[in-house]
């Protein structure tokens, strides 16, 4: 003889709908590019966009710099520390990524 298996009910609930943070709904084109950074203790900075260049200094983590152009994988950039102007690996130095929800 097979006895009556009771299961719960369940209640629907009403899900209500608040709007979103304002820092998720902005654009992102409307936001300014996160700025370079060193990704490692140190860079070497060289005279051309090539590990076999000549080494002018070392572009270290604390240190501000600019970029003025990039090619490849390769950055051109000053350092504002040390005044140096070089190509550093862009294995090292990038910009970190945002995530959009548009």
């Amino acid at each position: 003889m097979l006895g009556a298996l009771a299961l719960p009910v369940l209640s629907a609930t009403t899900a209500s709908a608040s709007p979103a943070p304002a820092a998720l709904t902005s654009s992102c084109s409307s936001q300014p590019p996160l700025p370079y950074e060193v990704h490692t203790k140190a860079v070497t900075i060289r005279s051309k966009a090539t590990t076999k260049s000549t080494a002018l200094g070392v572009l270290y983590r604390g240190h501000k710099f600019s970029v003025a152009k990039k090619s490849g994988n390769w950055l051109y950039i000053t350092d504002k520390t040390t005044g140096v102007k070089g190509w550093v690996s862009g294995t090292y130095v990038y910009r970190d990524v945002r995530m959009c929800t548009d």
